[in-house]
């Protein structure tokens, strides 16, 4: 385990919405990753020893007390993050009906029979993989970390937690209330900034790591895993692409569009960060837009002022290259690091907006003469997490599917989905399957059992 000499004493938070210093949480220091990981590794054994419908209930038993502090866990997502309030308690329901759905599926999470010699047996178990880390985001910081840390809790591994330490106030007390219905050491909650992170990625204790947030850091992990052998699963950063075709309604579109740039002030995973409509409906759906933007103005702020001044450097950077200012792109006067809705157009590929993931409530639009172009542009792209098509035909939408190397493909809602689903990033958008029943898949490892009598049939 390679150790790291300096690790932050304390983390300390601002109120984004009114710049308040809402107060410090003490860093974990390395004796306490080097224990974290040594309870973990205990207690595993023991909790793969429980029956699986008891780890069931005891994730039934997590989702209640979800419930009990959700008043408490939701101001402090809004104070730290400037979520919105009713978002935040979204993301706390969000959080337990996965712990829910990973509760009934634990238990039926099996292997499979093969078919082999009718006098053998053939059939696949399967296992955990010890001791799972989970670091964790702070956009919808309850409702991620339920999905990871539920599925790897009922796949009989024991789980390490390190919250972003943008929340550390909530991550703290998440991990209090989720320890009290657990058995000891099942769970462990670490709070620090990227030194924890890099402790903990070094320590070749570590079975898997499960980490959704941004590309650089999941390179960073997956690069350190390739020296300890850990399995390591990530969503990472992306850069969602929006195509809107010549046959649907520019108001809708203009809507949809904006749910997608504006929510959450555009810091969700699969936000959209990039428009390409066509021009023959490129003019009133801009219309739409700056009307939607000016609606949705200022609704929240960005997660802090750090991250507003990159979300600015690059809508100014847009605009210094060409690229018009529609609405919004002003940093406001007053305290907190709000911003508001910005549409800017006559965007080109080669621009960090349209590049980079800007994550941020920004919808830089690039004009199309066809759906396949289009395509082609949205595909050109280092990333691939998600994109949607806003279209009539089911041609175009099928010929999205075949085209787009992302993991979700989305037609006609920006945000659509089934619950349990799952998806598989592609490219620099991370590795392995988040969420779903395949989550549990990625949980665990895979023998196959071969049983035969020796020396064939007694007679």
């Amino acid at each position: 385990m390679t150790i790291i000499d300096q690790v932050t004493a304390n983390l300390s938070v601002a109120d984004p919405t009114t710049g308040e210093l809402i107060g410090e949480v003490t860093s974990a220091n390395y004796d306490d990753v080097v224990e974290g990981v040594t309870s973990a590794r205990a207690a595993q054994p023991r909790w793969a020893g429980i029956p699986a419908e008891k780890r069931g209930k005891y994730l039934h038993a997590m989702a209640d007390a979800l419930a009990d502090a959700a008043d408490e866990l939701a101001n402090l997502n809004h104070r730290e993050t400037g979520k919105l309030l009713k978002d935040c308690y979204g993301g706390i329901d969000a959080g337990a009906a996965t712990l829910r759905q990973y509760a009934e599926l634990g238990p039926l999470h099996r292997g499979h029979s093969l078919r082999g010699d009718s006098l053998a047996a053939d059939y696949t178990v399967t296992r955990p993989r010890g001791v799972v880390v989970a670091l964790t985001p702070w956009n919808d910081p309850v409702a991620v970390a339920m999905g990871l840390i539920g599925a790897a809790l009922v796949t009989d591994n024991t789980v390490v937690h390190k919250p972003s330490e943008r929340n550390p106030h909530l991550g703290k007390k998440l991990g209090e209330v989720l320890s009290e219905v657990l058995p000891s050491d099942v769970l462990t909650t670490l709070i620090g900034a990227g030194d924890v992170g890099q402790l903990l990625t070094a320590d070749s204790r570590v079975d898997a790591f499960a980490h959704v947030g941004s590309t650089a850091t999941g390179a960073q992990i997956a690069a350190a895993a390739t020296e300890t052998g850990a399995h390591v699963i990530r969503e990472n950063g992306g850069n969602d692409a929006l195509i809107i075709d010549d046959t649907v309604d520019p108001a809708w579109a203009a809507q949809q569009t904006a749910l997608g740039c504006f929510v959450n002030a555009g810091q969700i995973c699969t936000s959209v960060e990039r428009v390409f409509v066509d021009r023959a409906i490129a003019g009133q759906f801009l219309e739409h837009l700056i009307s939607e933007a000016q609606r949705w103005g200022t609704t929240q702020p960005v997660v802090d002022v750090a991250h507003r001044s990159q979300i600015h450097d690059q809508v100014s950077a847009a605009v210094r290259d060409g690229a018009q200012l529609l609405t919004g792109g002003v940093i406001p006067d007053g305290p907190g690091a709000h911003y508001p809705a910005t549409v800017i157009s006559n965007c080109q590929p080669a621009m960090t907006v349209m590049r980079e993931e800007t994550f941020g409530p920004v919808a830089p639009v690039f004009v199309i003469d066809s759906f396949e172009k289009g395509l082609q542009l949205a595909d050109n792209d280092r990333y691939g997490l998600a994109a949607t098509v806003l279209t009539k035909r089911l041609d175009r939408a099928l010929q999205a599917v075949d085209t787009l190397q992302v993991g979700t493909v989305k037609v006609n809602n920006v945000f659509g989905g089934a619950p349990g689903g799952s998806a598989q990033p592609h490219r620099d958008s991370g590795d392995g399957f988040g969420y779903g029943p395949e989550l549990l898949d990625e949980m665990t490892t895979t023998s196959v059992v071969h049983l035969e009598f020796p020396g064939g049939v007694v007679k």
